[in-house]
C-alpha cells in the first residue's frame, strides 16, 4: 500500500508519516515545505506541493516519475488560526481528485462533529463541557469538513474524529474505536495521544471498516508526566 500524507509536517500528519514507514508502507509526504522528519525514512519520499495548487495535488497522487500513484490519501491539515474556508476546499479538491483516480480518502477531522456520550442529540461542538466558546470555531470548521465529505458520493472516504483532547505523548499501540459519538476512556478521559491517532489511521487504511464517521479513545489510563 502506498499513502500519501497532506499535512505530513503538522503533529498528526508527521506522526502518521512515521507510523505507516515503520511498517513498511511507502509514503508520499505532502507538504508545503516537506522538511526534518519526513525525510528520515526510505520508505518516505517528500514531495513540495501547495494544497492551494490543485493541478499539483493531483499530480502528486497521481504519480510521476520519481515515484507511483498513491492508494490512499491521509488529508490531515490544520491552519492555525482556523480557516474554514481553506479546510472545506481542500477538503473538497482531495476527495474531487480522489474520485477520478480511485484513491481512499482519510480525513483526520474534529471531535465537534461527534454526538455527545450524554445527549446524542447534541453536538460535541454544541457542548460547553467539550467545546469552550475561545475553540468553537475550531469545532465549527470541523463539522463543515465533515458535510463536505457528506456531500461527496463519488469519493470512497472516512471521518476520523479525534476524542475532546489530542496532544503530543506516547505510542502505546493500544485504542477503542466507535463511530459517531464522542468516547470516554475508563479513567473518565476523552483523550488521545497523536502517535495513538496515527495507528488508528494507518490501521483504519489497512483494515477498512463500514462506517464513514469514526472515533478513538485511548484504552488505557492517560501516561503521567
Amino acid at each position: 500500500m502506498r499513502i500519501a500524507v497532506l499535512g505530513a509536517t503538522g503533529m498528526v500528519g508527521s506522526r502518521v508519516v512515521d507510523e505507516a514507514s515503520a511498517r513498511g508502507r511507502r509514503v508520499i509526504a505532502l507538504s508545503r515545505r516537506p522538511v526534518g522528519r519526513t525525510a528520515g525514512s526510505p520508505n518516505v519520499t517528500p514531495v513540495a506541493v501547495d494544497a492551494n495548487d490543485s493541478r499539483a495535488l493531483r499530480g502528486a497522487l497521481a504519480g510521476s516519475a520519481s515515484h507511483g500513484g498513491v492508494d490512499a490519501v491521509v488529508l490531515a491539515v490544520r491552519t492555525v488560526p482556523v480557516d474554514e474556508e481553506f479546510l472545506v476546499g481542500t477538503t473538497r479538491t482531495v476527495l474531487d481528485i480522489a474520485a477520478e483516480l480511485g484513491i481512499r480518502v482519510l480525513v483526520v477531522g474534529g471531535a465537534g462533529a461527534l454526538r455527545s456520550p450524554d445527549d446524542p442529540h447534541l453536538l460535541v461542538a454544541d457542548n460547553t463541557a467539550f467545546v469552550p466558546a475561545g475553540i468553537k470555531a475550531v469545532a465549527a470548521a470541523g463539522i463543515a469538513q465533515l458535510r463536505t465529505c457528506q456531500s461527496h458520493p463519488d469519493a470512497d472516504w472516512v471521518y476520523l474524529s479525534p476524542p475532546a483532547q489530542l496532544e503530543a505523548g506516547i505510542r502505546t499501540g493500544g485504542y477503542r474505536r466507535g463511530t459517531d459519538t464522542l468516547l470516554v476512556g475508563a479513567d473518565g478521559r476523552s483523550w488521545i495521544s497523536a502517535e495513538d491517532l496515527a495507528v488508528a489511521v494507518v490501521d483504519e487504511l489497512e483494515t477498512p471498516g463500514p462506517d464513514h464517521h469514526v472515533t478513538v479513545v485511548h484504552r488505557s489510563e492517560r501516561p503521567s508526566t
